[in-house]
C-alpha cells in the first residue's frame, strides 16, 4: 500500500518540543522532495518546511525559521520534522507530502 504515515504529535506547553515522524511506504521515498505543511483551524493550509530528494537543501517558512528542523533518513523511508521553542500559534494537523501523495496528519496542540 502506497502511504505516508505521520506520527509523533500531541500536547505540548509553550517553548517546548516535539519531533514528527513520516514514514513512506509502497513508494521510493528517495525520489522525491517532501515536504511538511500545516492547517490551523479556520486557516488554509501553508507550507512549512521542504527537504530535497537526498536532504541536500532545506526550506522554511518565515514563521518557523530557527525553530523547525526538517531531515530525512532514506534508508529507513523515514522524513523528520523536528519542532523548538513551539509557540500556540503553531497548533495544527501537521501533515507529510510528496508531489504525489500526503498523508493523513497529525495533530500538534501548543497550550499552557
Amino acid at each position: 500500500q502506497v502511504q505516508l504515515v505521520e506520527s509523533g504529535g500531541g500536547l505540548v506547553q509553550p517553548g517546548g518540543s516535539l519531533r514528527l515522524s513520516c514514514a513512506a511506504s509502497g513508494l521510493t521515498f528517495s525520489r522525491y522532495t517532501m515536504s511538511w505543511s500545516r492547517q490551523a483551524p479556520g486557516k488554509e493550509r501553508e507550507l512549512v518546511a521542504t527537504i530535497t530528494s537526498v536532504g541536500d537543501s532545506t526550506t522554511y517558512a518565515d514563521p518557523v525559521k530557527g525553530r523547525f528542523t526538517i531531515s530525512r533518513d532514506n534508508a529507513k523511508n523515514t522524513g523528520y520534522l523536528q519542532m523548538n521553542n513551539l509557540k500556540p500559534e503553531d497548533t495544527a494537523v501537521y501533515y507529510c507530502q510528496t508531489s504525489v501523495l500526503r498523508g493523513q496528519g497529525t495533530q500538534v496542540t501548543v497550550s499552557s
